[in-house]
């Protein structure tokens, strides 16, 4: 009993008052008057934001061992008969939380595959939340949160789950790097294909302009000699176009023979020296040549029959 008539409470924090060992009221913080000799503090409780861990070992539904670590966030409600309950009715609260978190724990993990114990542990931290508050509310105390903080499986079926997830992720990788590759030579093959087609555009235009250019070149040519050969008529008398014709083709030949034997890397050219040599050899480029140019208009090709 205290001779003194008041008492001061800290913040965070309510005292029991006793009268003659019976309870009488709470005395909330700051200065409180109580009958000296007769009333007295019978203890103190906390107002205060309080957690415990609870760590819980079960066994799941495919056999397999895991702690279970649990964060309880508890307080005292604020009402008289709510303290009075929470401190007269309940001696360790707890060891009180920590029995409810086991009961639900060891109910409801043995009822799922560890697999699950990971994606259901929401659902599993509101069953905790929710028995507590059934059961610890009697006593005074309010729950405000139950998470679920860590999930430890035994060491040996967590090496298993890892080697599993890296192989998952190797086949990944390997299935990424197929299809990376397989894209890569698609790429390609279309990137050859376009050259390719480009390339034989290339050519088809190239030839055309070619073949266009030997036309023009051979239509030069016959014009050219269809104005020499008409000059050289009207210039001599008693000349026929087949033996201009003659002498402009041997002409060309013996050019043609000068032009090889300048070349370093000719090889040697033996001629005919008969002395039918220049007609024969007149006839034969005559007729190989003439044979293969179209006739030009305006021109008959001479014959290469001798008169």
């Amino acid at each position: 009993m205290s001779c003194l008539p008041c008492i001061t409470t800290s913040q965070g924090t309510v005292k029991i008052i006793e009268r003659c060992g019976a309870f009488t009221h709470v005395a909330r913080p700051g200065l409180s008057i109580i009958v000296p000799c007769v009333d007295c503090v019978s203890g103190t409780v906390s107002m205060r934001l309080q957690q415990m861990e609870v760590m819980c070992e079960t066994k799941t539904k495919d056999n397999v061992f895991v702690s279970i670590k649990v964060a309880v966030q508890f307080q005292v409600k604020a009402d008289d008969e709510a303290i009075n309950a929470a401190h007269y009715r309940l001696t360790n609260a707890r060891s009180q939380i920590e029995s409810y978190v086991f009961d639900v724990v060891r109910s409801s993990v043995p009822k799922i595959e560890l697999d699950d114990v990971f994606t259901t542990k929401e659902e599993i931290a509101k069953d905790i939340k929710k028995e507590l508050e059934v059961s610890m509310g009697s006593f005074g105390y309010e729950i405000l949160a139950t998470p679920i903080t860590d999930i430890d499986p035994d060491a040996q079926v967590k090496r298993a789950m890892n080697e599993i997830n890296k192989m998952k992720r190797l086949r990944v990788a390997a299935e990424d790097e197929g299809e990376a590759v397989k894209i890569r030579a698609v790429k390609e093959a279309e990137a050859e294909a376009s050259r390719t087609e480009i390339q034989a555009k290339a050519d088809a235009e190239a030839k055309f302009l070619g073949g266009q250019g030997i036309a023009r070149q051979r239509q030069a040519i016959m014009e050219g000699l269809r104005e020499s050969v008409n000059a050289f008529k009207s210039e001599v008398v008693g000349v026929d176009a087949k033996a201009v014709m003659d002498l402009m083709i041997v002409t060309q030949y013996f050019d043609m023979m000068k032009d090889i034997g300048a070349q370093s890397k000719t090889n040697a050219v033996f001629m005919n020296h008969s002395p039918g040599a220049l007609e024969e050899l007149a006839q034969s480029v005559q007729k190989g040549f003439l044979s293969s140019l179209p006739v030009a208009p305006g021109f008959a090709q001479p014959s290469t029959m001798q008169r």
